[in-house]
């Protein structure tokens, strides 16, 4: 499986003949090629997959993942904070890794 992640476009430029770009992805900035999504342009979100924007999406588009994300991410504090992930089952008894 692989996970692509949302940013927006801050400024767009040409490297070594390639199209590349910086784009932001909450708040942290990061190089991406731009090389997949030649009509991408300041301002505008892509999908970002190991450095290279895979495809362009709209606004709200980029909310919603950006929505799931952050539930994700409050599922896993939950379930550190509950110890499911602590290496305890559901009656604080050790659980063994798996072999």
């Amino acid at each position: 499986m692989c996970l692509g992640i949302p940013g927006r476009i801050l400024e767009v430029r040409q490297q070594d003949g390639l199209p590349m770009g910086k784009v932001e992805f909450g708040g942290i900035a990061k190089e991406v090629c731009l090389a997949y999504t030649p009509e991408a342009a300041v301002g505008d979100y892509v999908i970002v997959h190991v450095g290279f924007a895979i495809s362009r999406i709209d606004q709200q588009e980029a909310r919603e993942i950006f929505s799931y994300l952050d539930q994700i991410g409050q599922i896993d504090d939950q379930m550190g904070q509950s110890g499911a992930l602590d290496g305890t089952g559901a009656a604080g008894d050790p659980v063994e890794p798996p072999r």
